[in-house]
């Protein structure tokens, strides 16, 4: 087991956590349907991969794909955090999961396979996520770079009047998720300020809509 793996998984966790405090302060009592948010999200997964709707055409979209898997992520660890918040067991259970992947059955069966996990065991299917992951050709830093940026797109749609209805989601002609996907391309996730600097590019897009 990678400690750098547990280390970013645990951080994930944490920022979760950080996350639906922000939007609920006592979200862990309230008990929200975390697993029905996940097999919604496989709808719209499916619809970025494409290829399903056999009566129209339909455009495959990857990098979008990846960023529902991320929306899917997040609320599986929304799941997985546990009430004492000691998120380093948290994560060590999760990448044990992570490190037994199941074998792929297809892109679309794969999500099928998540989405009824979801609505049997209320829980997220973290096995399968290397193998939806494999075929988009990403790996588990792709998976943290993304969700790291998708966590501070949705504290900034909080900043910026999300939950108040007054936030413009659309900038330029495109949704904030396209310009998220532009931004992290251009940064080092690696790098000490690596939120800091997606915050502030973010800030001067939204700026000038």
């Amino acid at each position: 087991m990678s400690v750098d793996v547990v280390a970013k998984t645990s951080a994930m966790l944490a920022l979760q956590d950080e996350m639906n405090s922000r939007v609920d302060p006592d979200w862990q009592r309230r008990e929200r349907a975390w697993a029905r948010a996940i097999w919604i999200e496989c709808a719209e997964l499916m619809d970025h991969y494409g290829g399903w709707k056999w009566w129209k055409a339909s455009t495959q979209d990857l990098e979008q794909a990846m960023l529902e898997i991320v929306d899917v992520w997040h609320f599986g660890l929304s799941l997985r955090i546990r009430a004492d918040r000691d998120h380093a067991v948290s994560a060590a259970v999760i990448v044990e999961e992570w490190m037994s992947p199941l074998p792929s059955r297809g892109f679309l069966e794969d999500v099928e396979s998540l989405a009824r996990h979801a609505l049997t065991s209320q829980d997220i299917l973290i096995s399968i996520v290397p193998a939806l992951l494999s075929h988009l050709g990403q790996s588990f830093d792709d998976l943290y770079r993304a969700y790291i940026g998708k966590n501070v797109l949705n504290v900034f749609r909080q900043d910026h009047g999300y939950r108040e209805g007054t936030y413009r989601k659309n900038w330029q002609g495109r949704e904030d998720n396209v310009h998220l996907v532009e931004i992290l391309s251009a940064l080092d996730a690696d790098a000490a300020n690596f939120r800091e600097e997606i915050y502030r590019a973010l800030s001067l897009r939204y700026a000038i809509i």
